[in-house]
């Protein structure tokens, strides 16, 4: 538990740290007490920066949430501003002894329901679409133009049940080997999306020459409307532009679709579900140095209540938990699990290589700006959203997630290629935790922006649903947690978020594309 400074000026997170967080501006000059040490400022210190608690030697570790963040690269004064000039990213070994510290799941206190809708593999959703998906980029704008005729609302009064009729496009489909990883990769993101519990209906526009064949996604994953438990299943409708005759025949085939499918979506009706059907989906973007105090952390709080429940809580970002993944491979439930996921880093490390990049590329210009120094710290922050309980599983990119329990899923760490993985995977419900202040939604899957501190919280009202910054004024990370997932639940219940009002959510499917454009 982390305790704070006098005004909660500043936070340690742990007893031999040798760093503490501001948790507000820090003038120079300032003295702060802080874990039975009196430190003054030695210069200015920003909101979600650190400031050094006792000399820091070259050479010697920075460290933060007890774990190594970096390593001095000069001398450090204590009550000096630590960050970029006098940290650097050096390799070490992590001990990932796996299995070695398994969680006991927390039973639940009580069964808590939502109101969803039960489809027929027994998933359900949280929300009703009806998606219109492109196999290739060359039927994108035809796909959008349908959407757009649906825009005005003037089908709802009609059609009371369905929450949207939206399109799914992308830059891909086409260019690529012929069954080859980026092709399967991508027909699995189309077919997560089209059977998403969220989805009750689909039609799927291709162009007709490429190399993504709208037929073959139905055949080969067995697509089907998700109507309702009892019906009858029925294929998805697919029109090619070359057939058709153009784009403007097309449009007029694909509404006539649509038109045709609301009747069966519409006669999907909630009903009382209990919580374990939640596959929640834990994203952080735009962070800042206060995420792995304030907000992450209560995610990780939600997502254990959640998997008290029975549910499903899916994390992401593969080169985002990077220097820390040892603390997950100690919870997993085995060896062969843990070593699962080690395997993805070594790919990606390898990766990151082959293009002469390196992970530590990664805090970006804006996380920096918060307080964000170093890959490790930022993965450090990122794996507070995965709670405290065992680690069942490590599956691959949109690859569908059936749980119960934390579920690990390889995933790029940029916001809209990782979500929409997750979303592929199954999760119908999103938590979004940002410092800095993203506003990323995805349809079909609500959600839910979590903001670390006040200030941000405020100047983005319009697009925040909950503030955690409230930790750094003295309500605990428990207590945040807890009325984040009585937000989950209201939110999965039919609650409208921030982005779902704004009408955000296409522009930002984006599956991951990893080889060759040919």
């Amino acid at each position: 538990m982390a305790t704070a400074s006098e005004g909660r000026r500043a936070v340690l997170l742990r007893g031999d740290d040798n760093v503490a967080v501001a948790a507000r501006p820090i003038p120079k000059g300032f003295a702060l007490e802080v874990g039975g040490r009196t430190v003054r400022a030695l210069e200015p210190i920003g909101l979600g920066h650190k400031i050094a608690l006792g000399d820091i030697s070259p050479g010697e570790p920075v460290r933060k949430y007890g774990q190594i963040i970096g390593f001095a690269s000069m001398p450090i004064p204590s009550g000096s501003l630590v960050h970029v000039h006098n940290i650097t990213a050096d390799l070490f070994d992590r001990d990932y002894a796996y299995a070695s510290e398994p969680a006991p799941a927390q039973p639940a206190f009580e069964n808590r329901t939502f109101r969803g809708y039960l489809r027929d593999d027994g998933r359900v959703g949280t929300r009703n679409y009806v998606a219109v998906i492109s196999a290739v980029n060359c039927s994108a704008s035809t796909s959008r133009a349908v959407a757009v005729r649906f825009r005005d609302g003037a089908w709802q009064a009609q059609y009371p049940n369905v929450d949207g009729i939206f399109a799914i496009t992308h830059k891909g489909g086409c260019g690529m080997p012929t069954r080859g990883k980026d092709h399967i990769q991508l027909e699995r993101v189309l077919a997560g999306f089209a059977n998403h519990p969220n989805v009750a209906a689909c039609v799927l526009v291709g162009l007709g020459c490429e190399v993504s064949q709208a037929r073959e996604l139905v055949e080969i994953h067995d697509l089907s409307a998700r109507t309702g438990k009892n019906e009858p299943k029925r294929r998805p409708r697919v029109i090619n532009i070359q057939e058709q005759g153009g784009i403007t025949k097309t449009i007029e085939a694909v509404v006539k679709a649509v038109h045709d499918v609301l009747p069966e979506a519409n006669a999907c009706v909630r009903t009382e579900q209990p919580a374990s059907k939640l596959c929640l989906a834990m994203e952080c973007g735009g962070s800042d140095g206060n995420s792995g105090v304030t907000a992450n952390p209560a995610l990780g709080v939600a997502a254990d209540l959640l998997i008290a429940q029975g549910g499903t809580a899916v994390l992401g970002e593969t080169s985002e938990i990077y220097g820390a993944e040892h603390l997950l491979t100690r919870r997993a439930v085995s060896r062969a699990v843990g070593e699962k996921l080690v395997e993805r880093i070594k790919w990606w490390e390898w990766y990151a290589g082959i293009f002469g990049a390196e992970l530590n590329n990664n805090p970006s210009p804006g996380n920096k700006a918060g307080g964000l120094t170093t890959i490790y710290e930022k993965s450090l922050g990122a794996l507070a959203k995965a709670g405290s309980s065992p680690l069942v599983d490590v599956v691959g990119f949109a690859e569908r997630v059936d749980g119960p329990g934390l579920v690990f899923m390889d995933t790029p760490g940029f916001d809209p290629v990782c979500t929409t993985g997750l979303v592929a995977g199954g999760a119908n419900v999103l938590v979004f935790t940002t410092g800095r202040g993203s506003v990323l939604g995805l349809k079909p899957t609500p959600c839910i922006k979590l903001a670390t501190n006040t200030p941000m919280f405020d100047q983005m009202i319009d697009d925040m649903d909950i503030n955690a910054g409230t930790i750094l004024d003295g309500e605990s990370v428990e207590e945040a947690g807890r009325r984040l997932f009585e937000l989950i639940l209201q939110v999965a219940d039919g609650t409208r978020t921030k982005s779902e009002a704004a009408g955000i959510g296409e522009e930002e499917f984006a599956p991951w594309f990893i080889g060759p454009q040919l």
